[in-house]
This record gives structure tokens, sequence and C-alpha cells, in this order.
């Protein structure tokens, strides 16, 4: 089996990633996977404009359309720029379960080893939208 080579790897990481932001994305269309996900946004930005569930529904269809801009090659480095900007905007989503871990239990991540995963998918995405390969 030969080795896989730079560019392969930049190729299958893209792939790998897109599939993974395409199949989170359309959880957020998943009636209980739904309700999780509103559940977590913080109360102050509830209905401020958008409800909780437009903002799950709107947050899934970004989370779609990253994964496909990551596989088109015209379209790559805004998904990947699109991606890293997401991924710092649904943050605080992140932080409220984490500071509820009674009411959110196992999707409560602990605060700083969900920062370091946000911090490796921002490179993540920027590093398979950004490379030429």
């Amino acid at each position: 089996m030969a080795a896989m080579t730079p560019e392969t790897t930049v190729i299958t990481a893209r792939i790998v990633t897109a599939v993974v932001f395409i199949v989170m994305g359309a959880l957020h269309f998943v009636p209980t996977a739904a309700r999780s996900m509103a559940a977590i946004i913080p109360p102050r930005m509830r209905d401020r404009p958008l409800s909780a569930r437009t903002l799950v529904i709107l947050t899934g269809v970004a989370e779609i359309a990253g994964g496909v801009g990551l596989l088109l090659e015209p379209t790559r480095v805004a998904a990947g720029i699109a991606l890293a900007i997401f991924l710092v905007a649904i943050f605080p989503a992140n932080v409220y379960a984490a500071r509820h871990p009674e009411r959110f239990g196992r999707i409560a991540i602990p605060f700083w080893p969900r920062l370091i995963a946000q911090l490796a998918l921002i490179a993540l995405v920027l590093w398979v939208g950004l490379s030429p390969a």
C-alpha cells in the first residue's frame, strides 16, 4: 500500500470534515436533537430577534452549506472561512451547556476541553478550506 501524499491527506480530511458537517447539520432537523440544541442556546440569545428553534434551523442550514461548500472548489475557501466564523458564533451555546451539566448531561462538555476542541475544529476547517489540494 502506497503512503498517503500530503495532497491525498488534505483531500481525505476535507471529505471527512465535509461529511461530518453535513450530517451534523442534518441532525438540526431531527426533532429530538433539535430540541436539545435549542435548549443549549443561552436565554439572553433566544427571541432576540429569532427564536431558539429558528436559530437551530439556520445553524443546521449553515453547517450543511459549509460542508457542501468544502467539497466544491469554487466555494472551498469561503466555506472554510465561514465555518470558522460559524464555530466562533456557536461557542456561547457550548459554554452555556458546560455551565449546566446537570441540565444537559453528556452534551455538556466541560469548558476547557470544549474550547480546545473548538479551536482544533477551527484550525481543521481553515486547513481543509484554504489548502490548494
